[in-house]
């Protein structure tokens, strides 16, 4: 019964990785749409709107997620809380593993 409770828990766990892997061309669609124009098709950043090339996913989510929980992250929050309000936990996801392919 053990065994069965604990594959059960490891086959949910690795669904839920799975899904917060994010897809990253959905990802790549949104950010054309959503973030290119401040922060650059290729996320290369330009004045105040900084560089996400080179992020990985898990900062690019942490970051987006807290933006969209209304949390204070930096100078630009003021900015980005209303840009992330409106992002679903799917978005967040796959702009996430869209920004960790930008080199």
């Amino acid at each position: 019964m053990k065994t069965v409770v604990a594959l059960t828990a490891a086959v949910a766990l690795m669904s839920g990785a799975a899904f917060a892997a994010g897809d990253a061309a959905a990802g790549k669609a949104k950010f054309a749409s959503s973030c290119a124009s401040c922060h650059g098709m290729n996320g290369e950043g330009a004045g105040i709107f900084p560089k996400l090339a080179g992020k990985t996913a898990d900062d690019a989510a942490a970051k987006l997620t807290a933006y969209k929980a209304g949390k204070q992250v930096g100078p630009n929050t003021a900015m980005m809380a209303p840009m992330a309000a409106g992002l679903s936990d799917a978005d967040i996801a796959n702009l996430a593993a869209h920004i960790a392919t930008l080199k």
